[in-house]
């Protein structure tokens, strides 16, 4: 009864509000830790990259070899993202100097084609579904390119479009706001509107990182990107602990 109870769930969690605020926490985590190793430790973006997409293969490898739902290994796996995300998408951007633009630009061509190659693999790209090693792969390939767009976005938006990170975060929280608001009053696809989100919860993320962590010159807060990383992932620990989250249903079970 057991082995047909855990066939029967996904190996990601339920998408309930405990989700999304461990999401946007994660996201910002990733932006800290991220500078922290690329600026503050003074390893660069490449190597920052490096270092950080050893740490993504790993946790992802355990991830699909698993056999059902672990909250830590998903958070770490999750985690894992946001930081290479950041410093792939500074390395991007800054580095090899296509520009913010050019940078979000490239990895929305390559989310797009990561979404398509999977949904006319397996025919459909819901959370709901991924319980196999290749939907896996595909989840967290989307992911990762999800991840280093919102970064992308994120700079974007602070940066060359002079918003600031408190314009971001305004802008994002609003754009948010809207998927919300077609997720309860709209019939638009419940699937299309959870990639929106996920997606949009990453430059978000990236903006309050970085509102944390820049100088006051900056328009930042000027705190340490240790300290407000720490600080983050003992509330996500704390979230995980409290709010004890269930693995999502496969359709039809």
């Amino acid at each position: 009864m057991n082995s047909m109870v855990e066939k029967s769930l996904s190996k990601v969690p339920e998408v309930t509000l405990i989700f999304w605020i461990i999401k946007i926490a994660a996201t910002t985590l990733g932006e800290t830790g991220g500078d922290a190793v690329s600026m503050s430790m003074h390893l660069g973006y490449l190597v920052g990259t490096a270092i950080f997409a050893v740490v993504f293969l790993m946790a992802v490898t355990a991830q699909i070899k698993a056999k059902r739902y672990h909250p830590f290994l998903y958070w770490t796996t999750i985690i894992a993202t946001t930081t290479v995300g950041t410093t792939l998408a500074d390395f991007a951007d800054r580095s090899l100097g296509i520009g913010y633009a050019g940078g979000a630009s490239l990895l929305f061509v390559l989310l797009m084609a990561s979404l398509a190659v999977w949904y006319r693999s397996l025919g459909s790209v819901s959370v709901d579904t991924v319980n196999s090693p290749k939907a896996e792969m595909f989840y967290w390939v989307t992911i990762m390119f999800s991840q280093t767009l919102g970064t992308a976005l994120g700079d974007w938006t602070a940066s060359t479009a002079g918003l600031g990170y408190s314009g971001g975060a305004v802008v994002f929280s609003i754009l948010l706001g809207l998927v919300v608001a077609a997720y309860y009053w709209t019939s638009i696809s419940k699937t299309i509107l959870f990639w929106a989100a996920f997606i949009l919860t990453r430059p978000l993320g990236a903006v309050v990182g970085d509102y944390l962590d820049k100088p006051l010159n900056a328009g930042g807060l000027a705190l340490s990107r240790y300290s407000a990383s720490a600080a983050l992932l003992v509330f996500i620990v704390a979230c995980i602990l409290i709010f004890k989250q269930r693995a999502g249903t496969l359709p039809g079970k």
